[in-house]
């Protein structure tokens, strides 16, 4: 029997650990959080809805073990307030996941109280996690960042959406060169178009599971199989960016 031991790098666990993500009750959210329960690590998930919260810790307490809190990430004070109770809840995490946002009208299509949302939930709160997170990984720890392909669709109404998406490209690349040195991987994971509640009411859960069986759209399950697949790397290995795209999407 021929040895095939070094046909493969090592592949990391992910029992044992914990992780926060944010945006944890719906879509691409709960898909990841879900799978990183159902693989063993112990999970912290946020959101701003009773019902979709319950729904979510449900289904990850089936498979694993799994904690949630209501937080309005677009308000101040709110981002430290979810990590000290996942903090409570987990004595620390290893793995943080940004990943709550929302769609956006165009900058002309808005007023400054929506804009300034949109930027604090989007973005803000992504910036706060990392921050945070920096000082409580440790040398091991993990920091993904979920943005979107929305950053390439430069179109007139997706000026504040895209902006923001591009923009955490840059900031996911500089974190990672700033946190690599001290054991801290950065990693930035940009979904196409996901079947989830985000695309309501433009897209109909009905016209999303059509589309989703002509292969036009992803699932949110799809999404975590990359998260899961660049969380169990070896340390020395970081996928920087990992881009997932539904195979008949049309542009970028």
């Amino acid at each position: 029997m021929n040895d095939a031991s070094d046909a493969h790098t090592k592949i990391l666990s992910l029992k044992g650990r914990r992780a926060i993500v944010t945006g944890g009750s719906t879509g691409i959210g709960r898909a990841i959080a879900v799978l990183l329960a159902a693989e063993g690590a112990r999970v912290f998930v946020g959101g701003t809805d009773r019902a979709h919260l319950d729904d979510a810790l449900a289904r990850i307490r089936e498979v694993g073990e799994g904690d949630g809190a209501l937080f309005d990430l677009s308000v101040e004070d709110n981002v430290p307030r979810f990590l000290d109770a996942a903090h409570a809840a987990m004595g620390g995490y290893d793995i943080a996941i940004a990943n709550a946002a929302e769609g956006a009208p165009g900058l002309s299509e808005t007023d400054e109280a929506g804009l300034r949302h949109t930027v604090s939930l989007n973005f803000t709160h992504y910036l706060l996690v990392a921050q945070a997170a920096a000082k409580a990984l440790g040398d091991a720890g993990d920091i993904v960042l979920i943005g979107s392909m929305s950053a390439y669709a430069l179109g007139p109404h997706s000026t504040v959406y895209a902006g923001i998406k591009h923009g955490l490209q840059g900031f996911s690349i500089a974190l990672r060169r700033e946190l690599g040195p001290k054991g801290i991987r950065v990693a930035l994971v940009e979904p196409g178009l996901t079947g989830s509640d985000m695309q309501l009411p433009d897209i109909p859960p009905e016209k999303q599971r059509a589309m989703i069986a002509k292969d036009e759209m992803l699932r949110a399950e799809d999404i975590a199989v990359g998260v899961h697949f660049l969380l169990t790397q070896p340390r020395r290995a970081v996928i920087q960016r990992l881009t997932i795209a539904p195979r008949m999407q049309d542009g970028e």
